[in-house]
């Protein structure tokens, strides 16, 4: 498995810590269904990166499986967030849309759907803390412009549109600053009642 992941690595970092650019996100201690349809989607173009689909073009499925329960047993520590060099006011507008969302908007929270502590839920949503800003940012924007898609119905599709340029700067600079516990973790599966039917929780 090491010889088999080691290309992942190379830009995620050792066991998936997460690269040091900045840039490629952590993989270790994700849900393995998460992780595992982050691979179909790139090897599939549901997600762009031609780096990725190079990697993985002709890799069967239960390869993949293979590698996400790999980085999904990883569990080794996170590093202390950097401070965001943002205002008071966008913090609070980021802690408000992450902790409570917003009803007249129907933007639920994003704790709603990535756990009371933000740490995923079982089987295939993914923890929103210990990510860079950039990233956070990007992957929102991403799923605004169309360029990431999961499978219908898209719920975060959903939700990133109607997010503004404003709040995804906020969200982006709140998650990325909050420090990760020792315990942080998905939750089991139906421990949270979702707001939207998302069709990628769905998919087993």
């Amino acid at each position: 498995m090491a010889a088999r992941v080691a290309a992942c690595t190379a830009c995620h970092g050792e066991q998936g810590r997460a690269g040091a650019d900045g840039y490629y996100p952590r993989l270790a201690g994700k849900p393995q269904e998460y992780l595992y349809h982050q691979l179909l989607n790139f090897r599939d173009g549901r997600r762009q990166y031609r780096p990725m689909a190079h990697l993985l073009a002709g890799l069967p499925d239960t390869y993949l499986h293979e590698m996400a329960a790999y980085f999904a047993d990883q569990h080794v520590p996170y590093p202390p967030p950097l401070r965001a060099e943002v205002s008071a006011a966008t913090l609070e507008a980021g802690r408000q849309l992450a902790l409570s969302g917003d009803a007249a908007r129907g933007l639920p929270a994003c704790t709603a759907c990535h756990g009371t502590a933000l740490g995923g839920l079982l089987p295939a949503i993914p923890g929103l803390l210990g990510l860079p800003r950039d990233y956070i940012g990007s992957q929102i924007g991403s799923w605004k412009n169309g360029l990431r898609r999961a499978a219908a119905p898209d719920c975060m599709a959903d939700i990133a549109n109607k997010l503004t340029p404003a709040d995804i700067g906020a969200l982006a600079a709140w998650l990325s600053s909050q420090p990760v516990t020792a315990t942080y973790a998905p939750e089991p599966a139906g421990a949270l009642r979702l707001p939207a039917e998302c069709g990628s929780q769905a998919q087993r």
